[in-house]
């Protein structure tokens, strides 16, 4: 309701913090019944509740909180034992209250429900205690509303506790203000009221409080939806950011340009910080997940420990809203459908208590997250015979899947392998809809199963929605966006080789990478456009990442890398699986961000013939793998190559020439805190040097030992996969053979070689 007073916001939004709370502390207190710091809190929690719905004169909420807190109290006090009958109670007791603050979030009242059954519930589960004896020396009183407030001095926390009265405390004060010179524990101590560890507890308690005290201080609520405002104003500011850098390109005023670049440092920290208060750790999803484990275990005549590992893992909120009811979805299917009851785990060897794991981890500017459980696993053939029934595959495919296609089928629309309809399962709707919203938001998501041994499901998800880093290209004229969390890699093939680099294996296109099978989408193919002119001398690759293959788009440009801003699609462009999104770039035009994982499905590439195909095309080409090398490409002198074994290089450089210095008689740069020799081939090969006026040196870096000398060349050309035929040996002036490499006769180096001839001093000990 829109004209609540801020009292009452503040209570509503407390309150259902406090419920998130009571939910985790429940369950875990169904574990650990004779924890009594978590049972005072959760006691505490109902009492703050109860109180300030008196206040505002709820009085059905504070009707309901009433006969809970008095069971709580019993419980605190060692007068009922917590079972499994009384937390079902307690938990719906939970459930109820959240329910009253819903309506009192909407009608401004607690709503006609009385929720009766569940207070005569509650009473029943109390067996009405005796009351206490009275001290025959001290009127000892439990804990009111008066006394349970928020605790600023130990005698507080003393009455608080019910350690001493009200009046000792008011006793003790008055003798202190007496002159008594002592302070008002030791008062207390010296009067035998308490025992000097009450004293020390009251301090630590009092400490606690302090501390959580402070840390409210330094937090504040911020409303989501001035968030998302925030959040897209830094998004329109990074737009004028990329246009005022585009146009900055072609200025050459110095003040304008650090203008500039101070807008873009200033730009960059700002949407960084922004981010950062969207960004909620994920264990605010996954607090809720120990009440549905633990309820669903209960329904199903199971028990199931739950494992959280990854709480602390950070998304976009928007990320966290959207993943929040598929996680639900498949957390109740691991209960359902994946653990087996006691008695079938105790038949097969197992625990009784099944284990259902969560994990979640950032890798590769991703989040992903792993529900794993060690229950019977995927039941492929029931799987097929299901789906089959179901109408959704015949049985010839059916036939011919493997076992990981056939556990692909549970993601299936209308798929369910229950066999009856229950609140829990069975009407076949869930997993698809899972993979749906999980692909929505950019994810992916994988079932592996091992019959007997457990399921894992695995999803990747972007960090965030709104401003992500993409590779900008060009086809048929116009520009796209490529989100660069599916980019792997950028090939480009020139010449003969974009001639007869491509082949086609069962019509499909591959090219050869590293030995490995890339299949190949055309995106002027897959957007309709007309193809390139034949006569082009290359051909750009962009490797990408769909799922769990890989596959290379083939554009007609690479233009650069930037940061784009996400815009949603329109309905028209809602139903085309090859855009994810729309961005303005900095020149004010809109482009089309690519669905990495659309293109994919849309061109076949994850489709179970070209799987196969290519499969059994790299099992040949894998036969004669053990006779193939990678070496690194060289070009020397005019027209002349050299290659070395990729294994012998740490990394490759580019040094300026003018870092270039003299040790020794020896050339030498600054590298990495250390002194680098360097040696140029060139001179040890007695070949011309390519063009000595360049301004950059490309230096392959060789490590042995913990030391390592530069090797200078003139061009590094490529990094090749092949097999070694016609070679000539001859071990002559740095050079141990020849051999045929890309159709050119090349010279294989002898690296160890050069260095001992150029810098000898490499391989002596260390401090000879």
């Amino acid at each position: 309701m829109n004209d609540l007073d801020n009292v009452v916001r503040e209570f509503l939004v407390e309150s259902y913090e406090n419920l998130d709370q009571l939910d985790r502390d429940l369950v875990a207190l169904e574990r650990e019944p004779g924890n009594r710091e978590r049972l005072s809190s959760i006691f505490r929690t109902i009492h703050t509740i109860k109180g300030t719905c008196g206040f505002f004169s709820f009085s059905k909420l504070e009707s309901v909180t009433h006969v809970g807190e008095n069971m709580l109290s019993l419980l605190r006090d060692g007068q009922l034992t917590l079972d499994a009958d009384r937390t079902s109670a307690l938990l719906n007791l939970v459930d109820a209250v959240r329910a009253m603050l819903a309506k009192i979030e909407t009608t401004g009242s607690d709503g006609d429900d009385t929720y009766q059954p569940l207070i005569d519930l509650l009473t029943c589960l109390q067996e009405p205690p005796q009351a206490p004896e009275p001290s025959p020396h001290h009127d000892v009183e439990m804990p009111t509303e008066e006394t349970v407030v928020r605790p600023n001095t130990i005698g507080e926390v003393l009455v608080r506790e019910g350690k001493v009265t009200r009046g000792d405390l008011l006793d003790a004060v008055r003798r202190q203000m007496n002159g008594d010179p002592l302070r008002i524990g030791e008062i207390l101590v010296e009067q035998g009221l308490v025992k000097t560890q009450d004293v020390r507890d009251a301090v630590a308690t009092l400490q606690e409080s302090k501390a959580a005290a402070s840390l409210a201080e330094t937090n504040i609520r911020v409303d989501v939806g001035l968030l998302d405002k925030l959040m897209n104003l830094v998004g329109e500011l990074v737009l004028a950011r990329n246009q005022i850098l585009q146009f900055n390109a072609n200025q050459k005023d110095p003040a304008f340009l650090r203008t500039t670049q101070r807008l873009n440092l200033i730009t960059t920290e700002l949407q960084e910080g922004v981010m950062k208060t969207r960004m909620q750790p994920i264990g605010n999803v996954w607090n809720r997940f120990p009440r549905i484990v633990r309820d669903l275990a209960v329904a199903c005549g199971k028990e199931v420990r739950l494992e959280l590992e990854g709480k602390e893992t950070e998304l976009d909120k928007t990320i966290i809203e959207a993943i929040k009811d598929p996680l639900t979805h498949i957390i109740r299917n691991a209960v359902d459908h994946g653990i087996e009851t006691p008695d079938v785990r105790l038949a097969s060897g197992k625990s009784r208590v099944g284990t259902l794991r969560m994990r979640a981890f950032h890798e590769g500017g991703q989040v992903n997250i792993e529900i794993s459980d060690d229950g019977a696993g995927v039941n492929t053939e029931r799987v097929r015979a299901k789906a089959v029934e179901r109408g959704l595959i015949s049985r010839d495919q059916a036939d011919r899947m493997s076992d990981r296609e056939a556990a692909q089928l549970v993601f299936l629309p209308g798929f369910s392998t229950a066999d009856k309809i229950t609140n829990v399962s069975g009407r076949g709707v869930g997993m698809d809809v899972v993979k749906t919203n999980i692909e929505k938001i950019g994810g992916t998501i994988d079932l592996q199963s091992v019959p007997g041994d457990g399921t894992t499901l695995k999803i990747k998800i972007p960090l965030t929605l709104a401003i992500i880093p993409a590779l900008i290209v060009t086809s048929g004229g116009d520009r796209y966006a490529i989100p660069q969390v599916s980019l792997l890699e950028l090939v480009r093939l020139k010449g003969e080789k974009a001639r007869t680099g491509v082949e086609l294996i069962h019509g499909f296109p591959v090219y050869r990478l590293r030995g490995k099978l890339l299949p190949l989408v055309y995106l002027n193919h897959e957007l309709d456009h007309a193809a390139p002119a034949p006569a082009s001398e290359a051909i750009n690759i962009v490797v990408l990442q769909a799922d769990d293959r890989q596959f290379g788009l083939v554009v007609e440009r690479i233009n650069d890398t930037e940061e784009i801003v996400v815009k949603p699609l329109g309905k028209i462009f809602k139903n085309i699986p090859v855009f994810a999104g729309a961005t303005i770039r900095g020149d004010g035009k809109v482009a089309l961000i690519l669905d990495v994982l659309g293109i994919a499905q849309s061109a076949g590439v994850i489709s179970e013939v070209r799987d196969r195909a290519l499969a059994e095309l790299q099992d040949e080409s894998d036969d004669c793998e053990s006779e193939k090398h990678t070496l690194l490409l060289l070009g020397m002198g005019q027209d002349r190559r050299a290659a070395i074994p990729l294994s012998m290089v740490a990394r490759l450089e580019k040094i300026p020439v003018k870092d270039v210095e003299w040790a020794d008689g020896q050339e030498v740069v600054q590298y990495r805190n250390r002194i680098l020799p360097l040696i140029r081939v060139s001179k040890v090969l007695d070949v011309d040097a390519g063009d000595d006026r360049a301004e950059t040196m490309q230096v392959v870096v060789y490590t042995s030992a913990g030391k390592s000398v530069g090797l200078v060349v003139d061009r590094i050309l490529d990094i090749v996969h092949t097999g070694l035929r016609a070679q000539r040996s001859t071990r002559h002036n740095g050079i141990v053979g020849s051999a045929v490499v890309q159709q050119r006769v090349t010279d294989l180096l002898d690296v160890e070689g050069i260095i001992r001839a150029a810098a000898p001093a490499f391989y002596e000990p260390a401090g000879d």
